[in-house]
């Protein structure tokens, strides 16, 4: 960055160099301009360089201009030292090598050039403002104040300067001699805004209200029509406590600008301090239906209602009211769909939410994390045609995020397309970069799909990767156990897995289930039966009392819960084999009202034996 101002400043004073070029190569039969005749005239009166040694240096000098005009700054370097050793007073080449050296960032050797070039001509004040300018680099504020206001003493004409010398001040603290500063700016010109406001804000610092109010007004009295003045003096009311005024005030910027929406944001300010909540909403609503306020600034009072409504729950339905505003005063804006999208999803609306980040989608493609919010709330919603849709556009749009890989793949998988979901896994998990868990996720999914194809090489080894990379995936640890379990082979791994993903997350009925049916492969039925005697109390078993009427949490009547049908079977399996004849049938008449069991259900009732 520094270098980047240090070639604006180089190129702003260029027309100086040109300048002491052309007068440097004068002709008896005419002189340069005068406007650079002290810069030249220092050069070559304190040294006294004639004849030979004078052309020796002016062409130097040149050749050293010319190639810091074709950006061969390192050749400059060297001529323009070169040029100063011919003539060691020469103020041009001295400032010419303190703005190559400000150029590369060299501190130190631009503020000792820029130092030696201002004092060969404390007249020039293109060798004073790069002076300043190396001491403000050098933090050598004190001295910055010093050189400005020499400067001002000499160029008393030119207003720009006593902005600069105002600027030393503040730097360093000397709030009243700034304020002093921009008085005689305004004596001068007259008020300005840029004077006003740099008073307005040295006075708020120091605390003084009525100086603050004093310049308002003043700016008020100077242009009556500009309605961002009425504004600034209500609020210094406003921070003073000064409600009425501050409400006089905003009336009369009504008066002069009766369509100014940040008005109504102020005035709702002043509505919320005396606690009159609703006055102060429909201000929000007013300024929020005027096309005239920026929807950036809109949005910026949307995400505080996001935050404050986690808290206070109740202005859901106000934030939900200015998010309809929002879309529909701005319908062209894909920001304002998708914040609405954001307010929605919070609350679990997700297809409201689907549908607003649609909208914002239709508007600006190129935003993936609304991409990513439309893929989450598809999986949250278990629409995995859509979530194959959408996710399959997501990746052609942005090939090179992860993410929507895995759910193009997991819902491939649901969709019983197990070759695509292969080929879309194995893909994408190459665009997973220093996140172990998450390529994890990738090998654990591609050995599912490899496992319903029964290509079980395939699949024993992605779970092996997955575990690798995240060895305390209870998931993981759990499904690869249970597959290894219904192929009767690997038992003792099976079992360690199993019992790890228990030892993880105690309590869950499928992880129970899981080392329960390994446990009775390996034909401990004892044991077994303690396990899936766990799952079943665990969520397993159906409804004792079905004639009681259950409601779910939206409030709508439940139908009776019949178990689930695979630990029910399992359960069955094992008192089978410990002898239960009875109890066997019993619970697979029971897994078989539950469904999700086994094909050979029906015959293990008919027959009242098991078969595997």
């Amino acid at each position: 960055m520094k270098k980047n101002n240090s070639t604006y400043r180089l190129f702003l004073l260029f027309p100086c160099f040109v300048l002491v070029i052309l007068s440097s190569c004068k002709t008896k039969q005419g002189t340069a301009s005068s406007a650079a005749a002290p810069a030249v005239k220092t050069s070559s009166s304190k040294s006294g360089i004639e004849g030979k040694q004078r052309v020796d240096f002016e062409r130097v000098f040149f050749d050293a201009n010319k190639e810091k005009m074709l950006g061969n700054y390192d050749l400059a370097e060297t001529l323009f030292a070169k040029a100063l050793t011919i003539d060691p007073n020469s103020g041009a080449a001295m400032y010419e090598l303190a703005n190559i050296y400000a150029f590369q960032g060299n501190k130190n050797q631009a503020l000792y050039y820029s130092k030696k070039a201002a004092a060969s001509d404390p007249k020039n004040i293109w060798y004073q403002l790069l002076y300043a300018q190396c001491l403000k680099e050098n933090k050598q504020l004190s001295e910055v104040v010093s050189v400005y206001e020499k400067v001002v003493k000499d160029n008393p004409d030119r207003i720009e300067l006593y902005y600069e010398l105002a600027n030393a001040y503040l730097y360093v603290n000397k709030l009243n001699d700034a304020i002093k500063v921009y008085n005689r700016i305004e004596e001068q010109i007259g008020v300005t805004e840029d004077a006003s406001m740099q008073k307005i804000k040295i006075y708020k610092s120091q605390n003084n209200f009525d100086k603050s109010v004093e310049e308002v007004q003043k700016l008020i009295k100077a242009y009556p029509k500009e309605a961002k003045y009425y504004g600034m003096l209500g609020e210094i009311y406003q921070d003073k406590g000064q409600g009425e005024k501050a409400f006089e005030a905003y009336n009369d910027l009504l008066k002069i600008d009766p369509q100014n929406a940040y008005v109504h944001l102020s005035l709702a300010d002043y509505y919320r301090s005396l606690k009159q909540n609703d006055k102060a909403f429909e201000e929000i609503k007013i300024a929020f239906r005027s096309q005239e306020l920026d929807i950036d600034t809109k949005v910026k009072i949307l995400l505080s209602y996001y935050s404050i409504t986690e808290t206070y729950t109740e202005l859901k339905p106000d934030a939900d009211e200015l998010c309809r505003i929002l879309v529909e005063v701005h319908p062209e804006e894909a920001k304002a769909f998708s914040i609405y999208g954001d307010f929605l999803f919070r609350d679990k609306k997700l297809e409201e939410a689907r549908t607003q980040y649609r909208k914002s989608i239709s508007l600006d493609k190129e935003k993936y994390a609304l991409w990513n919010q439309l893929l989450q709330i598809d999986s949250e919603l278990n629409d995995i045609a859509a979530l194959e849709k959408d996710s399959k556009e997501t990746i052609e749009l942005f090939p090179n995020q992860a993410v929507p890989y895995f759910y193009n793949g997991a819902a491939n998988i649901q969709l019983k397309k197990y070759k695509e979901a292969i080929e879309v896994l194995n893909e994408g998990k190459e665009f997973v970069y220093d996140s172990p868990l998450i390529l994890s996720t990738f090998y654990s999914t591609l050995g599912d799909a490899y496992n319903q194809l029964k290509r079980h090489t395939a699949s024993d080894s992605a779970y092996d990767k997955a575990l690798e990379l995240d060895p305390n995936n209870v998931s993981v640890l759990n499904n690869y156990a249970y597959y290894l379990s219904l192929r009767n082979t690997n038992l003792e791994k099976a079992e360690a897995m199993s019992k790890r993903s228990n030892d993880l997350q105690p309590g869950v009925a499928s992880y129970q289930d899981t080392y329960g049916w390994i446990l009775y492969q390996m034909k401990k039925y004892e044991e077994a039966k303690v396990w899936i005697g766990k799952a079943l109390d665990n969520g397993g078993r159906p409804d004792p009392n079905p004639e009681t009427v259950k409601y779910d949490p939206q409030g709508k009547p439940m139908k009776p819960y019949l178990g689930n049908g695979t630990l029910l079977e399992h359960y069955g399996d094992v008192l089978f084999r410990l002898g239960d004849k009875d109890g066997a049938l019993k619970y697979w008449m029971d897994a078989k009202k539950a469904g999700g069991t086994t094909d050979l259900i029906d015959k293990k009732i008919a027959d009242k034996k098991i078969y595997e």
